[in-house]
């Protein structure tokens, strides 16, 4: 997947108008050098082709992959091969390693949480807290982790909150009004508790978002739905009690983490010159 709008404004960010002052110091124009990008840890990869992308944004076209976004690798893999111009490397690489490294960061934190729950039929799904204009790349990520995506933007489907329900006068107000709006769109909506649960059921609702609820608590609405209607978890979840709440029945975890509070991966560009 490649966004070459983001490309083109990471790359004027950089350079601000100027230029590589440190580059254009110390390379002559035309020298050539090899290089690679290397992973410095064990990880799922995503944002090959950003990173490819980026180098033929700046007039690298000698650039080739030997991995693919999803692969799992080990610390010392060499995930592309790139070999130009050294000045127009050097202005690329901090870039592409940004949308690399962000983007195998997602892809592997999101794995770590799928192989949490393996074994169950609980799939882990990422939230709209996303970076502002990276949103189709990160839940891109996510997919390439493992994970699932929930809705792509507000207009995708209904999602019922708990402002939405307060300002409405209940749940099954809420539901009613959106229903009658928009009768052929998905709609999910909020629960607070289990009553709020039994009170919107009788409206069959496609999803029903159980909100901060211990184990226990989910484990008695997958019992009361009966199969009626998909369950999803979200609040007060960690990759550490995640299959907790796997092991209860819900079909989705929600975890906004994914893409805000993944760490970057570790992906290094060692070069030599020719």
């Amino acid at each position: 997947m490649i966004d070459r709008e983001l490309i083109k404004r990471a790359i004027s960010e950089d350079l601000d108008g100027g230029v590589d002052i440190t580059s254009m110091a110390t390379l002559a124009a035309d020298a050539k050098v090899s290089a690679q990008f290397v992973s410095r840890k064990n990880g799922v990869v995503a944002g090959i082709d950003m990173a490819i992308a980026t180098l033929s944004e700046v007039g690298v076209t000698d650039a080739t992959a030997l991995v693919k976004d999803g692969d799992h690798v080990k610390a010392g893999t060499v995930l592309i091969k790139v070999s130009g111009n050294a000045r127009a490397i050097l202005l690329a690489e901090r870039t592409a390693l940004n949308f690399l490294g962000h983007l195998s960061g997602i892809a592997t934190l999101t794995s770590q949480w799928v192989q949490a729950v393996s074994g169950t039929k609980t799939q882990i799904r990422d939230t709209r807290k996303t970076t502002p204009g990276m949103r189709v790349l990160e839940k891109y990520a996510v997919r390439m982790g493992g994970g699932t995506n929930h809705r792509m933007s507000l207009s995708d489907a209904a999602l019922i909150k708990d402002n939405h329900i307060a300002a409405a006068g209940g749940v099954v107000a809420a539901f009613s009004l959106v229903r009658e709006k928009y009768p052929s769109t998905d709609i999910e909506i909020e629960v607070d508790n289990l009553q709020q649960l039994r009170d919107v059921l009788p409206l069959n609702p496609g999803l029903v978002l159980l909100d901060n609820m211990s184990p226990a608590q989910c484990a008695e609405a997958v019992a009361l739905v009966a199969g009626a209607t998909k369950l999803e978890a979200s609040g007060g979840i960690t990759i550490e009690n995640a299959r907790a709440y796997a092991e209860t029945g819900v079909d989705y975890i929600a975890v906004g983490a994914l893409t805000h509070s993944a760490p970057n991966f570790d992906i290094g560009l060692d070069m030599r010159v020719e």
